[in-house]
């Protein structure tokens, strides 16, 4: 049995809709995920909002209503059954209770028990860490371990697997676990 490393932030659940839409609201402007070329939000927003791209996470509410991605809570029911699956998120203010409020709505199987919140992913024992962030996915690969990208325009210049939606995902595990060639 393996023990999956899961993020959730635009691996589990949709943030870049909600977060983008917020602030093209507030700013007349039509970002979207498919605009960020690097991982820094700041350098695609109108130089108005600057840095201040990210009060947004700060905002009640963003986090307890996000979307699940397509598929995601089907295929981490599946590989619950043959895995131990660890959601591993990094958060700021309110988002540690939306997240495990969240956790517990869509993924009860999981069980916010198993919800770990930290910025250092590479820290925590597991075998895959399936993640977007750059820092996250090159600090997992740099132990030797497997990292995979949910791909987006932001993390493309980082060499690792990467799959574009979770039954992709599902279909990398099981050559992982087989030990083929990935």
């Amino acid at each position: 049995m393996k023990t999956l490393l899961i993020d959730m932030d635009s691996v589990i659940c949709d943030l870049m809709t909600e977060w983008h839409s917020r602030y093209n609201k507030d700013y007349n402007d039509n970002l979207s995920v498919q605009d960020l070329a690097c991982w820094n939000s700041e350098k695609y927003v109108k130089e108005a909002c600057g840095s201040k791209i990210y009060d947004y996470l700060d905002e009640p509410g963003l986090f307890i209503n996000l979307k699940p991605l397509p598929h995601a809570i089907e295929v981490l029911g599946r590989l619950s059954e043959k895995h131990d699956i660890l959601i591993v998120t990094s958060s700021r203010t309110y988002a540690y209770t939306e997240k495990e409020k969240w956790v517990e709505k869509h993924l009860p199987f999981i069980g916010s028990r198993n919800l770990i919140f930290t910025h250092r992913k590479e820290m925590v024992i597991g075998d895959v860490l399936f993640d977007d962030a750059p820092h996250n996915l090159n600090a997992f690969k740099e132990t030797g371990r497997m990292s995979i990208a949910m791909d987006y325009p932001y993390n493309r210049n980082v060499k690792v697997d990467r799959v574009s939606n979770w039954l992709e995902f599902e279909k990398w595990i099981e050559k992982f676990e087989m030990g083929e060639q990935i």
